[in-house]
């Protein structure tokens, strides 16, 4: 099948037929409608592969996730699977593992122009090597930035949120808040413990004794382990702040293993908002970040740059909010 049969069966010219099919240029209503019949009609399914030959363009982007496992990256790719197929583009979802190796691989399809850009969500510490390496590439940093390298950013105030998120605890009654972090690769590891010391010293208060884990993933299980560590080192708790909600939703399991109750006995307060935020008993209290627009807004500045190489795309901080409910 081809476009010379839709055209004949639309009756339209084939430069109207390839308008259409590759969104070129603007057709008249009427006309695209009699085109998209007929496609539908005849069962026409165009070749990509020459068609990206024509065009050297693969309408392929690429999303660089450096945990499958992590729901949050879920919102944030269905964001950026939004705009990319409005654009007409496809999106591959690459699994890193956080691994500079790993990132330096798919950007190789970028070189060799087997993909037009990609969407990195690895460590600030990665994206600086690749800002070096690839700055004739098209890509955008998503969560993680550097505020100083020539790379569009879209994130949000990971220190301030942070601080915001300890300070309401305080303002609750809390004193004695524990502190559970992930691994300090990744910029809002860093950021978040700087924010909860911030807020403590700000209502003059310190860290309690033991009460700073860091683990080295993000897991229900990591959260949970971290709450028996804290305990088996005698710190004394009220409240704990997590990074993120799978930390935060193991640590409330932490308490009740401890023999204690959720918020009762110590509160907890979690980070990003994901779906089974809601789905636990109470539900968990957390800083909420606007996962789907992070995604819209990192596609977006990503096509900007496609289409203007030139013009200097700038960043975007997008706002937080406080998400409270029955755990804090």
């Amino acid at each position: 099948m081809s476009i010379v049969a839709i055209a004949k069966r639309a009756g339209v010219s084939t430069a109207t037929v390839s308008r259409v099919i590759n969104g070129s240029a603007p057709v008249r209503p009427e006309a695209r409608q009699r085109v998209e019949a007929a496609i539908e009609q005849l069962g026409y399914r165009p070749n990509l592969l020459a068609r990206n030959l024509r065009t050297a363009k693969s309408r392929l982007l690429l999303t660089l996730v450096p945990d499958f496992g992590n729901p949050f990256y879920a919102e944030i790719v269905r964001g950026i699977d939004s705009v990319a197929r409005r654009e007409g583009y496809h999106v591959l979802l690459c699994d890193t593992s956080a691994g500079l190796s790993d990132e330096r691989t798919y950007f190789d399809l970028l070189r060799n122009h087997m993909a037009d850009g990609a969407i990195c969500l690895d460590p600030d510490t990665i994206q600086k090597t690749l800002a070096a390496e690839a700055t004739d590439l098209f890509w955008v940093a998503c969560c993680e930035y550097d505020q100083d390298a020539p790379v569009p950013f879209v994130g949000i105030d990971n220190a301030r949120a942070a601080f915001d998120a300890v300070s309401y605890l305080i303002e609750r009654g809390h004193r004695r808040i524990a502190f559970i972090n992930s691994d300090e690769r990744f910029l809002y590891s860093r950021q978040r413990r700087a924010g909860y010391l911030d807020a403590l010293h700000a209502h003059g208060l310190e860290a309690p004794e033991g009460g700073i884990i860091t683990t080295l993933g993000l897991t229900y299980e990591h959260g949970r382990r971290a709450v028996a560590d804290m305990h088996a080192a005698g710190s004394r708790l009220d409240a704990i702040f997590a990074v993120s909600d799978t930390l935060a939703i193991g640590a409330m399991q932490g308490v009740r293993d401890a023999g204690l109750a959720v918020p009762k006995d110590v509160a907890v307060m979690g980070f990003d908002n994901i779906p089974m935020a809601t789905m636990v008993q109470p539900e968990l209290s957390t800083v909420g970040q606007p996962m789907w627009q992070i995604g819209e807004t990192a596609a977006t500045l990503l096509l900007q740059r496609m289409s203007n190489p030139d013009a200097e795309v700038a960043g975007v901080v997008l706002e937080h909010q406080l998400v409270i409910r029955g755990s804090a």
